[in-house]
């Protein structure tokens, strides 16, 4: 090879090699300098609760929950049990978000954007009994709330991973909370790791064994 030619062709393959490096470099810069979601203030033009001004009530205060070793049990009257880890649930399930009003007892309320996959998806892959006409869900502080299955196959209920477009902070249920629309406050269960498909008509959970209402409709009194 004539040495002129061979010049080009090592001035070529240097500069291939040189921008590949520089190729490679840019994308970890720029994987290195991706900035975290932020907390919107609106959503669709609706003003939208701050996460920050939401009163903490729970029963034993903020679970912090080992996401390395945390699963989301559905169980119960089903014929397929399933134990997901929490990014399995995120990867196989279809995401909605909608804005929904949490109402408490006490007397507030918040609005806010969540964003998480339908209970009734969930139930779905384990395929309920005909006769598991109830629905139990346990958290990692050891409260738990029951609904009829039927509140969630009518409609599109939220277990939420995000809110305000911020991962779920542990103060508001890291890692899954439910979004219990049209309920009073002590319907929305927080720190969820268990969904149990029940015939146990008569369960109370926590309040409701203190004499709230079982169903804890918003248009009705949460007294029993």
């Amino acid at each position: 090879m004539a040495p002129a030619r061979l010049y080009r062709l090592v001035l070529v393959v240097a500069i291939v090699i040189v921008g590949a490096v520089y190729l490679a470099d840019l994308a970890q810069d720029r994987s290195a300098t991706r900035l975290p979601s932020a907390e919107i203030a609106a959503y669709e033009g609706q003003p939208l609760t701050p996460i920050e001004g939401i009163r903490e009530n729970s029963i034993k205060g903020p679970q912090q929950v080992d996401i390395g070793t945390y699963h989301l049990t559905v169980s119960g009257l089903v014929t397929k049990p399933q134990n997901y880890t929490y990014q399995e649930v995120l990867d196989r399930f279809p995401h909605y978000e909608k804005v929904v009003t949490l109402h408490c007892v006490e007397g507030w309320d918040a609005t806010l954007l969540w964003q998480g996959v339908l209970v009734s998806d969930l139930l779905n892959s384990s395929v309920p009994d005909d006769q598991g006409s109830i629905v139990i869900f346990q958290a990692a502080d050891g409260y738990t709330t029951s609904f009829p299955r039927s509140y969630f196959t009518d409609r599109p209920i939220l277990l939420a991973y995000q809110v305000n477009n911020l991962t779920l902070p542990a103060e508001r249920g890291y890692p899954f909370a439910l979004v219990a629309e049209d309920k009073w406050g002590y319907k929305w269960i927080r720190w969820v790791t268990g969904i149990e498909v029940s015939d146990d008509t008569g369960y109370r959970g926590y309040w409701e064994q203190r004499g709230y209402a079982p169903d804890g409709d918003l248009n009705r009194s949460f007294f029993g």
